[in-house]
């Protein structure tokens, strides 16, 4: 009998502290030892030339998700998994999306159906709620979140999706007494209504003014109010997507005062700028996610905000709709930028772009590369030690990249059902070769091998803290927070 399940020899292993030559054995699914000399594995990987990282955790996809004007992305929870494997991502944090009159319970239900049957990488969900219910609030929050959904997500902006600042108080409270993360889609909705409606007017329909519709303002002004809020109910918050050079500089500001605040940006914010979606036609449309695509100067901000540590994670937003009726295009050929959904997909592409940009152009690092791609997202969303490093005893998720190899992206390429990736014609240096889950082979040379339903749900917590604060604990502490800051207190 043989010591381990597997041994994979020869390669260069790194983490977000370190990178260093050595073995790494797997026994029953884990990391069992880490080093030269290891016995016999039953099975032998030779990782000679190649990076053992850990597996990438992309905290922020849609996934076999109906939006809130009735459009059904592209993806089952199958195809969207298999992408995500391909690209080395063995960890999604997908949503389960309540609409205004669903109860929050049976939906996050409902998704997890359909992950139990379709999944290939592990799991767990983010509840987005629209409909912040006193059953919602005092019920379904709170048992769910003991049942390892730890995170919601609110919208500060659509008008099927919007919660009001008194409703995101609301929920903030909520979650600190379930000890929850919350996590907001911040921009200002009026600005945004506000500017469609006179573009439209004046007959600037095509995908390019989608773009101007969401002026950059109108993140930053939402993030400095979302900020406030959070910190009147001390409320730790993920940020999503941050866009702005603005936007990061208040995020900055806030964290150097000791505000709760985490935040992510995508790939599409680093890569693409608002040029990307004036093509002809409705091909625009490709492009169009929000908050759009800005400038130049923001991807250098942005940049710099993840060197210095204001923003903590790279997610995808993959967001997959067609390129047809069934998607961008289900008002017509020829939309107005209004009548097209949001989103682009992006689960396969995010880490062969991060991995071009940030190792093999030498922009932050590879150290930087695994920490932003798997082990923040990882330690953030309470899914550490067992993802986001190569450590003894963590899931051995792991994944071999070839450093040298160069791959220009196609929409041919991608394993996602959306049948485009913005990103087609981009040329990148290393790719993820051969990925492991859990132990198991799950892609090796361009072949997918392990089943739909095979990825498991990964139960969280969403603090720090293991049991939730009950009301009348947190509502006592939020009143000394609010007495100590007022003037006539005696």
């Amino acid at each position: 009998m043989k010591d381990y399940d597997c041994v994979i020899r020869g390669g260069r292993v790194a983490t977000a502290t370190d990178d260093f030559p050595a073995d790494v054995a797997i026994k029953d699914g884990r990391i069992a030892a880490i080093g030269f000399g290891l016995a016999k594995g039953a099975t032998e990987i030779d990782a000679a030339g190649r990076l053992v990282l850990p597996g990438g955790v992309d905290a922020h996809c849609h996934i076999e998700q109906l939006s809130a004007a009735g459009i059904m992305n592209a993806d089952t929870f199958e195809s969207a998994t298999a992408s995500a494997a391909f690209g080395g991502t063995t960890t999604v944090i997908p949503f389960a999306a309540q609409h205004v009159g669903l109860r929050l319970r049976t939906v996050v239900d409902d998704y997890m159906a359909l992950a139990r049957k379709g999944a290939i990488v592990d799991y767990t969900f983010h509840m987005i709620v629209a409909d912040p219910t006193p059953a919602t609030l005092a019920e379904d929050i709170p048992a769910l979140v003991r049942e390892g959904h730890g995170s919601i997500k609110l919208f500060m902006t659509y008008d099927k999706l919007k919660v009001d600042d008194e409703q995101l108080l609301d929920v903030l409270l909520a979650a600190r007494r379930a000890r929850a993360l919350v996590c907001v889609h911040a921009e200002n909705h009026g600005m945004i209504a506000w500017m469609s409606k006179r573009l439209l007017e004046a007959g600037h329909t095509a995908p390019k003014f989608h773009a101007l519709s969401h002026p950059r303002g109108s993140e930053a002004e939402a993030i400095h109010r979302l900020i406030a809020c959070a910190e009147l109910v001390d409320q730790p918050i993920m940020i999503f997507h941050v866009s702005t050079a603005e936007g990061a500089a208040l995020i900055r500001d806030a964290r150097a005062r000791g505000v709760k605040v985490f935040a992510e940006t995508c790939p599409q914010y680093l890569t693409l700028t608002a040029g990307d979606l004036d093509k002809p036609g409705s091909e625009g449309a490709k492009w169009m996610c929000s908050p759009p695509p800005r400038e130049t100067c923001d991807q250098e901000a942005l940049w710099r905000a993840l060197a210095l540590g204001d923003l903590q994670v790279i997610s995808s937003d993959h967001a997959p709709y067609a390129y047809d009726a069934t998607g961008k295009l289900m008002a017509g050929p020829t939309p107005t930028f209004k009548q097209i959904a949001n989103g682009l997909p992006g689960i396969e592409a995010r880490l062969p772009l991060l991995f071009d940009l940030m190792v093999s152009k030498g922009r932050l690092g590879l150290g930087k590369f695994v920490e932003l791609t798997s082990t923040a997202p990882s330690k953030i969303y309470n899914l550490h030690p067992r993802k986001g490093s190569i450590a003894i005893g963590a899931d051995a998720d792991v994944v071999l990249w070839n450093p040298e190899v160069e791959v220009t992206l196609t929409d041919a390429m991608m394993h996602d059902k959306t049948g485009y990736t913005p990103f087609a014609g981009r040329r990148v240096k290393g790719w993820p070769q051969t990925v492991l889950r859990r132990g198991e082979v799950i892609v090796s040379d361009g072949t997918l091998r392990a089943k739909p339903g095979s990825g498991q749900f990964l139960p969280r917590g969403g603090g720090a803290a293991a049991e939730p604060l009950s009301a009348a604990t947190a509502d006592a502490v939020l009143a000394a927070r609010l007495g100590a800051a007022l003037p006539w207190r005696g």
